[in-house]
């Protein structure tokens, strides 16, 4: 979402509210640094999104999460600090060169023990964690022509009562644009697609918020598994 366009006010805003309620600390600070150091995309959820994914998953009292597009490990970090005691994160990344950025991240911020990284195609990693104990929080937030695939795969790892996470599906309003809409490979097309098998899905209860800041105009789905 690095190319997504930004009012001056949306991102003074952010700034205040991460400084002020948020205060992310050395780790979380080096995660951003270091996918920047790398070349990364700057594509990581920004820290008040990542702050409401923490307490989403300690509200829940997740002691299990799935997380679909690790990149340099910064929602990583949020999330398993959300986790109950004792609890697991695997978090599926493409590319072995995120991977190993975000394992040091990872390592850094003391949750090495909490966090099992699987590296490949998340499409090839979800069907060998079928069949142990569900999920209790997914959060989705990797190449949006899978999304529906992944939605699947989300459903099918948890129980009623699982929370899934879908991030970016407002795409600076793209999802409604004719325009954008016209070649399904698109990624609005993909994630308006996804969004639509969320509200049709028999076993999911959702809504979506629209979030503006930093990464521009967009928002996130949530979805409670019956």
């Amino acid at each position: 979402m690095s190319d997504h366009p930004a009012e001056p006010g949306w991102i003074g805003v952010e700034r205040f509210l991460s400084e002020t309620l948020v205060k992310p600390d050395a780790a979380l600070k080096a995660a951003v640094s270091t996918a920047k150091a790398a070349g990364m995309p700057a594509i990581e959820v920004a820290p008040t999104a990542g702050k409401l994914l923490m307490l989403l998953a300690r509200i829940s009292g997740a002691r299990r999460v799935l997380e679909i597009g690790t990149l340099a490990g910064f929602s990583t970090i949020w999330l398993a600090r959300g986790m109950a005691d004792g609890g697991t994160l695997v978090t599926c990344e493409y590319l072995p060169e995120h991977a190993a950025v975000a394992r040091k991240n990872i390592d850094g911020a003391g949750l090495a023990v909490d966090v099992d990284i699987r590296v490949g195609p998340a499409l090839d990693t979800l069907p060998l964690l079928a069949g142990g104990e569900p999920f209790d929080l997914v959060f989705i937030d990797a190449d949006k022509a899978n999304n529906i695939h992944y939605l699947e795969w989300a459903v099918k790892l948890s129980r009623p009562g699982t929370l899934i996470v879908v991030d970016n599906v407002v795409w600076d309003g793209r999802i409604i644009h004719d325009e954008s809409l016209a070649d399904p490979a698109q990624d609005a097309a993909a994630i308006r697609a996804s969004l639509e098998f969320i509200g049709s899905h028999p076993r999911l209860e959702a809504t979506a918020i629209q979030t503006v800041g930093a990464k521009g105009w967009d928002g996130f789905a949530l979805a409670l598994v019956r």
